[in-house]
């Protein structure tokens, strides 16, 4: 993998290597069943992971090289 082609955090400004899936969706516009994803560095997991929590939108955090995106998924 070219580092064009390594997933980075999705964290506003950053652009660090992604090690953390955060899987999410929002019940009031997503079926139960549907993840969406953001990706997080180190640094950002638990500040992107309190922003989804709070809203009761975070569902799963898996590490990246774990992650298994099930079917109707989307970053």
């Amino acid at each position: 993998m070219t580092s064009s082609e390594t997933p980075t955090c999705s964290a506003k400004g950053c652009r660090d290597a992604a090690v953390w899936v955060l899987a999410w969706n929002n019940p009031k516009l997503h079926a139960p069943e549907r993840r969406k994803t953001w990706l997080a560095c180190e640094e950002h997991r638990e500040h992107l992971s309190q922003f989804l929590g709070v809203r009761g939108f975070l569902k799963d955090v898996v590490k990246l090289d774990e992650w298994v995106q099930p079917e109707g998924s989307e970053r």
